[in-house]
């Protein structure tokens, strides 16, 4: 009999679920909470109103803000030093993946000690971790159900995958009234990295039926909602739809890994400050195409999903469309579709594919991937 595990948080979701933050940290026994955000998210007073949440709930607050995009080792350790320096007994984390991820290296830190480079791989955490409540606020990155933490080494100009089921926060809390001050740009960015996350786990060779339920219904809603979610900020139903669609294929990734498209992406993000998600959007047609042969069932039922029509296809001709549709909605939404337009050149893909090839997210790509595959596929996309 195979045998497969599927892990989450509890999850609290719906409108007004932010105001459930003070309320989940004192279930969890905490009295001094670290609260781990941006400086998008306070700007958008989110981070506030979790402060007042929490102070509500009799808990005393620290905030720790200095997360940049793509977050840094060095940031995560001045964040563990005003984490112990405070007391602090549980941590919150608020925002997109950045500082979610942020939030959980500085948690192993906190209890675990050493340097956050030690931890880069698979079950390295040895000791449990703190409470964690994540508040996801991009319908994006689905850190706030998984068990990745994604952290630059400013040294090795390289992105630290790390991955451990010690990392499942406690409490997701995703609420999607916060995604209206999210802008168009971050929108489509955001939107094509929950579709690659869906993709990605769909074709996984570590995928299971569990993980196959959230990747496919993440799929359908993101080719429904994704377009007008990107035209208003004010459209209610799809911004309930692409924050459903980022917690499905949070769960669905969370516990069947990922590709070449995050392995890929994550060399580029360690090396170069661009946003994960445009990355992603460049990489994610190119990758299919790749992986098209290893997967064709999956990725006709992936284009059924989009809405294509199907009939009288064979699995690879009707993977082809999946394929095809990827980049039309791309380009529907303006996001970049080649490396080059991001300020990318030549120069860069041999030490890019170095990264890439190690990294565990390339482990589960349903296609072997050589290091000259992985050269070629950043050529194509150049």
């Amino acid at each position: 009999m195979h045998i497969s595990k599927f892990v989450t948080p509890e999850i609290i979701f719906g409108d007004g679920a932010v105001d459930q933050v003070g309320e989940s940290c004192r279930r969890l026994g905490a009295q001094k909470v670290l609260i781990v955000c941006d400086d998008g998210v306070m700007h958008a007073n989110w981070g506030e109103k979790v402060v007042k949440n929490c102070q509500d709930a009799n808990l005393a607050c620290t905030v720790f803000s200095d997360i940049t995009s793509n977050p840094k080792d060095k940031e995560v350790h001045r964040g563990v030093k005003v984490y112990l320096d405070n007391e602090c007994d549980a941590v919150v984390g608020v925002g997109g993946g950045s500082a979610l991820d942020a939030a959980k290296a500085i948690a192993i830190i906190a209890t675990n000690g050493g340097n956050i480079h030690d931890y880069e791989g698979v079950d390295k955490i040895d000791l449990p971790l703190p409470p964690l409540v994540m508040v996801s606020t991009t319908a994006g990155s689905g850190s706030e159900v998984s068990q990745f933490s994604i952290i630059v080494d400013t040294g090795l100009k390289k992105k630290l995958t790390i991955v451990s089921k010690s990392l499942i926060p406690d409490i997701a809390i995703v609420d999607p009234i916060t995604l209206s001050t999210k802008d168009a740009a971050l929108t489509a960015s955001t939107g094509l990295d929950v579709l690659t996350h869906a993709i990605e786990a769909y074709v996984s060779v570590a995928a299971t039926p569990l993980t196959d339920v959230q990747a496919k219904n993440a799929i359908s809603l993101v080719s429904e909602y994704l377009r007008p979610s990107v035209a208003s900020t004010s459209n209610k139903e799809a911004k309930n739809a692409m924050a459903m669609a980022s917690l499905q294929a949070g769960l669905a990734f969370s516990n069947a890994i990922l590709g070449a498209v995050h392995a890929m992406s994550h060399a580029i993000g360690g090396r170069f400050s661009l946003e994960h998600g445009e990355i992603n959007a460049v990489l994610l047609p190119y990758v299919m195409e790749y992986n098209l042969l290893a997967a064709p069932k999956q990725f006709a039922v992936m284009a059924e999903m989009m809405g294509e029509n199907i009939n009288g296809l064979t699995a690879m001709e009707a993977g082809k469309k999946a394929i095809s549709y990827v980049r039309k909605l791309a380009r529907d939404i303006g996001t970049p579709t080649t490396l080059s337009a991001m300020g990318l050149d030549e120069s860069a893909i041999p030490v890019m594919s170095q990264i890439a090839i190690k990294d565990a997210c390339m482990i589960t790509n349903p296609r072997d991937v050589t290091i000259r595959d992985v050269e070629e596929l950043f050529r194509l996309a150049l």
